[in-house]
């Protein structure tokens, strides 16, 4: 008897030491809840993960199976990655619920540097030995780059965010039309095209106009099936192949060859990586404010690793530039399910889905005129995105004024007049032809000129005023920065 109280107060002082030491970051759930909430994070992040594959395998003419290879070898590698952002490997990962996938922002700078290469898998070659170049720097980069923010202010996020969505536009637009294969065919431009990316864009905006949260999150996901199943009513979306596709395969590393590493290509995706790293540092603090999670340089110095080290494995597994994905972030506030454990489950989830061949060849049936309207929706909140941020930059500044100004025409000389650049060199043109990379380029050059080496002070990024979650995205559509 006189035992009972000592052997009492003895058993609950682990689990109680447990509860009130473990944050929820660190909780470990019961299974089933861990592959609910995983499951969650893949139907958020789906849409987004897959259409940057596919809007570059259709800018380089890439077979269907080529394309459906870089659709699974992009979820293989998207798992990867988040399980080790997520889980942490010895000075790698942020240990954080953050989920990764292919960035936005490499898109058009890929589709120069590939379609200068020549295009098709020969251009995939140089694109990959570009990535894998900028993935080691990223990580080698990384302690230094996390005390180096204070360099980017919001007048230069603000215009290269701004000048991601608009360079991008054209993207969509191109496939909302029919898709690049068509120019020069009466077919390019159809109405019954113009209708379908119409009809898709119309149906995001209004699931997202009268969803619920967790619904509106899923629009973009719910507009490509709504609109592939519209098209294969009439006649316009042929599963055929995807009858005829394995179940089960593996991706292999250098699958389409040895890459090609060549110094412009690989400047532009250097460029590429700098502004991915500052998005992954505003997503480091994002989702530390949300779960009070204490981050500090370190924290981000380990985000960063992971995402350079997803970068170099992206470019062995034939996949591409890796950073977090914001709309998760929004999704972890509104679950208040903050265990990174989950988003390792995700991971797994994707994993799967990379080694189903058949689900990468679903993806690839999604006619272009679909995927251009919803790909007009996300890259569309990346320039809102980028004009939210420009609000937090003093325009009144004339310094300011023209480093926006200036960035702006610079980005838009390849986008709008097609020619401008074609008497320079091969591998200039890898760098010129890309909005992105040269509108960025400017900005940062400019803001050194004006508020650096001048000694003028520059206004640092609020990452905990950019939104309740404290990242600037909204319920659906596309990372800031991808």
């Amino acid at each position: 008897m006189a035992r009972m109280p000592r052997q009492s107060s003895r058993r609950p002082r682990t689990p109680a030491h447990t509860h009130t030491h473990a944050h929820p970051v660190d909780e470990l759930l019961p299974i089933p809840r861990l592959a609910l909430y995983g499951f969650q994070h893949v139907l958020a992040f789906y849409a987004a993960a897959v259409i940057v594959p596919v809007l570059l395998g259709n800018a380089l003419g890439l077979s269907r199976q080529e394309l459906v290879h870089l659709i699974n070898a992009d979820l293989l590698t998207c798992g990867v990655a988040s399980i080790i952002q997520a889980l942490g490997v010895w000075k790698v990962g942020a240990r954080l619920p953050l989920v990764q996938g292919v960035t936005f922002t490499a898109v058009s700078p890929m589709i120069a540097i590939g379609t200068g290469a020549g295009g098709g898998t020969a251009g995939l070659l140089v694109v990959y030995g570009a990535v894998i170049t900028a993935g080691m720097a990223t990580f080698l980069f990384a302690p230094l780059f996390s005390k180096l923010v204070k360099y980017f202010p919001p007048v230069v996020i603000g215009t290269i965010l701004t000048i991601i969505g608009i360079t991008l536009i054209p993207v969509a637009l191109q496939d909302a039309a029919g898709g690049a294969h068509l120019i020069g065919t009466p077919a390019y431009g159809d109405p019954k095209n113009l209708a379908y990316a119409l009809g898709t864009l119309l149906f995001i905006l209004a699931v997202v106009r009268i969803g619920k949260p967790f619904l509106s999150s899923l629009a973009v996901l719910l507009g490509l099936v709504v609109g592939t199943a519209v098209a294969w009513l009439f006649g316009d979306a042929d599963f055929t192949a995807v009858r005829e596709t394995d179940w089960f395969g593996v991706t292999t590393p250098f699958h389409y060859g040895m890459p090609r590493f060549e110094l412009l290509p690989i400047v532009a995706m250097l460029v590429v990586v700098l502004i991915t790293m500052v998005e992954t540092t505003g997503d480091v603090y994002a989702i530390g404010e949300i779960t009070r999670k204490k981050v500090d340089a370190d924290t981000v110095a380990r985000a960063l690793r992971a995402d350079g080290a997803a970068t170099v494995l992206g470019g062995i597994l034939n996949s591409f530039p890796y950073v977090a994905f914001a709309e998760n972030i929004g999704l972890v506030r509104m679950s208040k399910v903050m265990s990174r454990y989950v988003v390792v489950a995700a991971g797994v989830f994707m994993v799967v889905l990379g080694l189903l061949p058949k689900a990468g060849s679903l993806v690839a049936s999604v006619p272009h005129p679909v995927l251009g309207g919803a790909a007009l929706s996300m890259f569309g909140i990346v320039a809102a995105v980028g004009v939210q941020i420009l609000g937090k930059a003093d325009l009144r500044e004339e310094r300011n004024t023209l480093i926006l100004a200036v960035s702006l025409g610079a980005a838009l000389l390849p986008t709008t007049v097609a020619p401008f650049f074609d008497r320079m060199p091969d591998d200039l043109r890898a760098v010129l032809d890309s909005g992105i990379t040269l509108g960025a380029l400017t900005a940062i050059t400019l803001n050194l000129l004006f508020n650096v080496f001048t000694r003028r002070t520059t206004r640092e990024i609020d990452w905990d005023g950019m939104g309740e979650d404290g990242a600037p995205e909204p319920e659906f559509g596309a990372h800031p920065a991808r």
